[in-house]
């Protein structure tokens, strides 16, 4: 099924299919989102009690798509992006103090979101296999959107970005967060259907049809690169 067609929700059903987005090499620049360590750290599982296991079992679907579609289909669009002088950008949880007391408050709130990423400690680190180069720029969050905490309107603005690729983890939080807050700015933007993850496949497909026409186009990386002619 072509992107044109895939991910309709109820409100997208028999609409028109829609035209190419504008994807010019110099106003179009990809944008990989809290792709860090501590998403991809995993305990011996051995070690775990019967409660801990059964969590531990739940996320085992994340972490396969992650090192088996996520991770090297983004590394591949990364470079692929870089070859072709199209601006690579980054952004990652991290405070900017020990004890947090700067982040935001959903990132406070008790359970699995309650964050405390130190920008200078190694869980706050992206991974190393998407690790920015050169002067590629990264910023800085302590919320879920790439545009509320930090200045990246600004900077996409001077960069004379239109158009945003987005990448990352989750789909359903940080991504979203981030492709509304992109929307609502006027920057047109993709999402990379193979580039991204959720908690849970269903989160994810879910969250790609919510978002898709309204505040994104969505679409494969293969589809992606063919509209763009890049080899």
């Amino acid at each position: 099924m072509s992107w044109k067609t895939a991910y309709r929700s109820i409100y997208y059903d028999g609409a028109p299919e829609p035209a190419d987005p504008d994807l010019s090499k110099a106003h179009t620049a990809l944008l990989i989102i809290d792709v860090q360590n501590t998403y991809l750290e995993r305990p011996d599982r051995a070690s775990l009690s019967a409660e801990d296991q059964r969590r531990y079992d739940a996320w085992t679907p994340f972490h396969d798509r992650m090192h088996q579609t996520v991770l090297p289909r983004t590394k591949d669009l990364l470079a692929t992006f870089r070859k072709n002088g199209i601006e690579c950008l980054f952004a990652r949880i991290a405070c900017h103090t020990k004890d947090g007391r700067d982040r935001s408050l959903s990132q406070k709130m008790p359970g699995w979101n309650n964050l405390l990423l130190p920008k200078d400690e190694l869980p706050s680190q992206i991974v190393p296999d998407l690790a920015p180069v050169g002067d590629e720029i990264v910023v800085t969050k302590t919320t879920d959107s790439a545009l509320t905490g930090t200045n990246l309107r600004l900077i996409l603005t001077n960069l004379r970005i239109k158009t945003v690729v987005c990448c990352g983890i989750f789909t359903d939080q940080c991504v979203s967060s981030t492709v509304r807050s992109l929307a609502d700015e006027s920057f047109a933007v993709v999402v990379v259907e193979d580039c991204c993850a959720a908690g849970s496949d269903e989160l994810h497909h879910k969250e790609l049809e919510i978002m898709n026409m309204i505040y994104c186009h969505v679409m494969s990386s293969t589809e992606l690169k063919q509209i763009m002619g890049l080899g």
